[in-house]
């Protein structure tokens, strides 16, 4: 099956509020297809770019310019000090998944292919999320449902998963774990705005790739990095995310918020690239 291609969420507005200069230097901490790092490089700067995913690829039009980082962004000062870098003039974190993720059955990220349980953003490192499901007690499962997917649901779907294990039935492939949520959550006759597992989704991969954890990592190296006058700009899909953004932006005494209200997607962009949706774009500005 041929992979789905990639289309960079709020690309104009990302490098309007990152100022990208020509002869800067800019981190773009989630590379994923390339294409908020080769819009960077084409104003004339230098980019160096992190993923974690082994199949993220520098394409060789892209060589003279970017620096591919193979890790993940909570690393941006100690991969810097390696490269010789002592500052940067800006930031830049897009913190959605990329299409060939989702596309990609084997990696177990999408609920609407039928692959491995896995999740994990480096498939070498790590616990997948089937040993997460198959070590956890009901209330852990719970918690994690509850923080990490807004689940309001929680409690009857970590029991549901529990009971299956216990049984020597438990989901060991995406359809198979999103049957069981869906069975557990959909309510006959309703029509559903989203499937009914992608809450219990959204937690697992979280949990296995510390997702909050890195972003707040990553964040404070961001601004730690940054030069006085750069910015840092995160683009955000759920809001978990974006209140860490929100948050950190606010009280970090470093930065000075450039973007008051979140910046979402125009109607013609939501109409031409369905992932859009629910992007929130954040700003703000290195103080000296």
């Amino acid at each position: 099956m041929a992979q789905p291609s990639h289309v960079p969420v709020l690309l104009d507005e990302s490098l309007r509020w990152l100022g990208v200069r020509s002869g800067g230097t800019y981190v773009d901490a989630t590379f994923g297809a390339g294409g908020h790092s080769a819009a960077i490089a084409a104003g004339g700067a230098r980019v160096i770019a992190f993923d974690l995913d082994p199949a993220a690829a520098l394409a060789s039009e892209l060589a003279a310019s970017v620096t591919l980082v193979r890790g993940g962004f909570d690393s941006l000062e100690t991969a810097l000090d390696d490269l010789g870098v002592a500052a940067v003039d800006g930031v830049l974190f897009d913190l959605g998944l990329s299409s060939m993720q989702l596309g990609s059955a084997e990696r177990g990220f999408s609920l609407q292919l039928d692959g491995p349980l896995d999740m994990r953003m480096n498939p070498g490192a790590g616990e997948p999320a089937s040993e997460l499901l198959s070590s956890r007690s009901e209330n852990e499962l719970a918690t994690l449902f509850q923080r990490f997917g807004e689940e309001s649901a929680a409690r009857r779907i970590a029991r549901a998963i529990v009971a299956a294990r216990d049984a020597g039935r438990l989901p060991a492939r995406t359809l198979e774990l999103a049957r069981l949520v869906s069975g557990v959550v959909h309510v006959r006759g309703r029509r559903e705005r989203i499937h009914p597992a992608t809450r219990t989704f959204q937690a697992l991969r979280i949990a296995v790739n510390d997702e909050l954890g890195a972003l707040a990592r990553g964040l404070a190296a961001a601004a730690a990095r940054t030069r006085p006058g750069g910015r840092l700009v995160a683009i955000s899909f759920h809001s978990l995310e974006d209140r860490i953004v929100k948050q950190t932006f606010r009280n970090d005494p470093r930065l000075a918020v450039l973007t008051k209200k979140p910046v979402g997607p125009d109607d013609a962009e939501r109409a031409r690239n369905p992932r859009a949706r629910s992007a929130k774009l954040r700003a703000a500005e290195r103080l000296p």
